[in-house]
């Protein structure tokens, strides 16, 4: 009568199912003497080779593994949610001219958080109409504290430049306070403030600060508007989780609430939730959420939750009461209306960017003859003159794309001394270095040390493997797969032609000729739509290698500048287009560099 986690494998060592029991023989023995269980878990037990237990101290304990095991093992017959994003927050940072930003991570008490947003997009929106509001200071403090002129957004009126004392700290505070105010839903209490000030600057005559508090109050009326959906009776925090199914599909749906505002939604798709009632959707979908989150006083829930501990447990993880409640009225049964709602609309969306995929899927499935295709690996390979060479890997299955399979790998290059004469076989080992603008060698690279895990028996095997490149680039993913014994993969190669034009692609085949899709076929359209995605992901990381990497040798470069004078010079200035811009006699100012090295410096980067 032990409380505990129990899992099952098949015969291959692959999870099947984790689940959490308050008595595990009995819930483990009920999966084998059950003849009314749904054909998913019927076909389930039929695939079960072994068994594995761990028992736990309580109920609780076992709740917390499980899901643990779930995010971690990703079983095949367990709901999954797959959202692996910390979510941002907006910050107030606790300096005498606090900083407004938004945040990902773990939140420093120093600091003011307000949040989170469901996504970052709502939590810039609402830096950017605050810092339009009250014109807080957005920048780095290495920036604030090196400003000898006000920066263009003083000039553009988003900021009161107090890094050149052009506000006072009391006004400067009392733009916070204001903010603040704001975040925490108390808008009336914010326009009373600014219309108070506002008529006493106007009876003193002072007709320039009374009219920058009317362009703050009108501002914040259009927040208002914007605020589509505030509470007039109640300032609690809380989430609403509405689960809606329609034609086999499931969404989650959720929207959350501070102060009263709503800060906007996201819905969640679960994977293998078919045959599950919607209580235990809602239950998966906050156990899996929350128990490695923060978590509001108050979770709104369309569907009765059964499960008692989850609340009790919840409470504990955040130190404070937190009520699963279901049903309600008022206000919040507004809420959770418009969560219903907003999980419909994206169920019917889903439902027609997918019926679209499955048309496309199907038709590459008929023009290559792989009737089983689900999953597409895509490789690319993006560089400027051989500078900062970077491979990625896109996933495609189950009809979308899958980010959090998405690979990048840093391909080293030889220096120029060393490529300019006999270069070792560049390419083949991963990790060696290869000649600077060599895309063969980069994608021999790439894929060996991509798939040398799945030669090993590690990963997941795709169906198709799409080369973005030519007959030369297909060559060199057909060797690399001779050579880890995985010649059974298909392959295909994705050429531009003539004028790299859209529409215009070649697909290259091993052993067979070339062909040309119409632009409107659909097969093509999800080739390019795969291919694109690969592109993108490759030149996004190539980009910000190659940023870095200038950033720091435009500087280490110079004869006499080391770790600590570079260090040193960014921090005076704030950034390196800021030692650019300046002159010798504001470079011999910094700490370590003399009239000579500043001059040097000057020279080496003009």
């Amino acid at each position: 009568m032990l409380p505990g986690v129990y899992r099952y494998f098949d015969a291959q060592g692959n999870v099947l199912y984790v689940g959490k029991a308050k008595q595990l023989k009995k819930r483990v023995s009920s999966y084998f003497q059950k003849t009314n269980t749904s054909p998913r878990i019927r076909l389930m037990v039929s695939h079960i080779a072994r068994i594995e237990t761990t028992v736990t101290r309580s109920e609780a304990e076992a709740l917390l593994l499980e899901n643990n095991l779930i995010k971690s093992l990703k079983p095949r017959y367990n709901i999954l949610f797959r959202d692996d994003k910390s979510y941002p927050y907006i910050v107030l940072t606790g300096h005498a001219f606090p900083r407004l930003t938004y945040f990902r991570g773990t939140p420093n008490r120093k600091h003011q958080y307000f949040g989170p947003y469901p996504n970052a997009q709502a939590a810039k929106e609402s830096s950017q109409l605050l810092q339009k509001i009250f014109r807080i200071r957005t920048c780095e403090d290495s920036v604030f504290s090196n400003r000898t002129r006000p920066c263009l957004l003083h000039q553009i009126h988003r900021c009161t430049a107090p890094c050149v004392n052009l506000t006072s700290a009391e006004g400067y505070q009392a733009d916070i306070r204001n903010a603040v105010l704001l975040l925490n839903g108390r808008h009336q209490e914010v326009e009373k403030k600014l219309r108070d000030a506002m008529e006493r600057a106007a009876e003193t005559q002072h007709y320039e600060h009374a009219g920058v508090l009317r362009d703050q109050l009108r501002d914040l009326h259009v927040v208002q508007q914007k605020q589509f959906v505030e509470s007039t009776g109640s300032t609690t925090d809380a989430d609403i989780i509405a689960v809606m199914q329609h034609n086999g599909g499931v969404c989650v749906n959720l929207a959350m609430m501070r102060g009263g505002r709503h800060l906007g939604d996201k819905s969640f798709f679960p994977e293998h939730a078919e045959d599950l009632t919607l209580t235990e959707i809602v239950e998966a979908f906050i156990a899996q959420h929350y128990l490695s989150r923060s978590v509001p006083p108050v979770l709104l829930v369309n569907v009765a939750c059964g499960d008692t501990m989850l609340a009790e447990l919840l409470s504990e993880q955040a130190g404070h009461a937190v009520r699963i409640l279901q049903p309600v009225s008022g206000d919040r049964k507004e809420w959770l209306g418009m969560a219903e709602k907003n999980a419909q609309l994206a169920l019917q969306q889903r439902a027609l960017q997918q019926g679209g995929q499955s048309a496309r899927l199907n038709r590459l499935r008929e023009l290559l003859e792989l009737p089983d295709l689900q999953r597409i690996e895509c490789f690319d390979i993006s560089h400027t003159m051989g500078e900062a060479t970077q491979a990625s890997c896109v996933v495609y299955e189950n009809l979308d794309m899958r980010p959090s399979q998405y690979r990048r790998y840093n391909i080293p290059v030889l220096s120029h001394s060393t490529s300019s004469g006999q270069a070792p076989r560049s390419g083949v080992e991963g990790g060696a270095g290869i000649t600077p603008g060599d895309d063969y060698a980069a994608m021999r690279q790439a894929l060996t040390r991509h798939y040398q895990k799945l030669a090993e028996g590690e990963g997941a095997r795709p169906d198709l493997i799409l080369i973005d490149g030519g007959l030369g680039q297909l060559h060199i993913a057909m060797k690399v797969m001779s050579e880890l014994g995985l010649n059974d993969l298909a392959l295909v190669g994705v050429a531009k032609g003539v004028e790299r034009k859209a529409g215009m692609e070649q697909l290259i085949f091993p052993g067979k000729e070339a062909i040309r899709l119409s632009s409107d076929d659909p097969a093509l359209h999800l080739i390019q739509q795969v291919r694109d995605e690969a592109h993108r992901f490759a030149i996004t990381g190539h980009r910000a290698k190659r940023g870095r990497a200038r950033t720091v040798s435009s500087l280490t470069e110079i004869s006499g500048v080391g770790d600590k004078r570079r260090r040193n010079l960014l921090t005076h200035f704030g950034g390196l287009r800021e030692v650019q811009q300046a002159s010798v006699e504001q470079l011999s100012q910094v700490e370590g560099i003399s009239k000579a090295l500043a001059e040097a410096i000057y020279q080496q980067l003009h």
